[in-house]
């Protein structure tokens, strides 16, 4: 059989680099060999997963493409994370995408692995026309409150592009800004240009919290990011409060008045 010509080592390679015709994989597919059988199933999988992400990116990318067709041609999605934890700032990020290269596999942060996670943000430095990224501290947000902290992360976010964004995509939020925008619940899952945001303001926000349990070593920082885990408010109890930590939060508020 002319499938069986070619050793599984062989196969292999090839499947990797992905030079075979259509009537090498006919011919394998005939091949009774264990080893070919594995590599076969193991591509087949590869390529069902391939065509998700795209039917995903192409599901995702139909409001860019809308209000692209309307003329808009600086279309920036907004995005932030950190309004729930307990400690550290609320970080927004705005993202205007390349529509001439593709990031696949762009989606709500928190659905990502940490090693998606950091290759997709590494994309999105590379390949995105403008990011611009917004920052407000834990004694702001005690200022503001969360909604309107929120808000100035995602308008700073706005005003940090290098580019003028025409067209704003945000999640679930209006921004005070005399630029069109529509916002969208779950907007991360609806939108490529949220979904980067999104990616963007995760991996920002995370590394600001490494780099503060540096400063306080005691709280856990770099694994909990500020949320209230067991961890975080056995810390609070033992070590008291810090300048990073929410005092309007409950969690916090509460230790203060004890």
């Amino acid at each position: 059989m002319s499938g069986q010509s070619k050793s599984i080592k062989e196969i292999e390679r090839m499947l990797e680099e992905e030079r075979y015709t259509k009537e090498d994989w006919e011919g394998w597919k005939q091949d009774t060999r264990k080893g070919v059988v594995r590599l076969l199933a193991r591509e087949d999988k590869k390529k069902q997963e391939k065509r998700k992400v795209l039917k995903m990116h192409e599901n995702m990318s139909v409001l860019e493409a809308h209000y692209r067709e309307k003329g808009h041609l600086s279309i920036a999605g907004v995005d932030e994370v950190g309004r729930g934890p307990l400690a550290g700032p609320v970080v927004a990020s705005a993202v205007i995408l390349n529509p001439e290269v593709p990031i696949l596999g762009l989606q709500d942060s928190k659905k990502l692995s940490q090693v998606k996670l950091h290759d997709l943000f590494e994309k999105i430095q590379k390949n995105a026309l403008a990011i611009g990224v917004g920052v407000v501290s834990a004694a702001e947000i005690d200022e503001l409150n969360i909604y309107q902290a929120t808000k100035k992360a995602m308008r700073e976010a706005v005003l940090g592009l290098h580019i003028q964004a025409d067209f704003l995509l945000v999640d679930a939020m209006h921004i005070p800004l005399k630029i069109d925008q529509e916002s969208l619940i779950k907007g991360d899952a609806r939108s490529i240009s949220i979904a980067a945001a999104s990616i963007v303001a995760k991996v920002t926000r995370d590394r600001m919290m490494v780099k503060l349990a540096e400063t306080y070593p005691n709280y856990g920082f770099d694994r909990h990011v500020g949320y209230g885990t067991k961890e975080h408010l056995s810390a609070l109890d033992e070590f008291g409060i810090t300048n990073e930590h929410r005092k309007s939060f409950a969690p916090v508020r509460d230790r203060l008045n004890v």
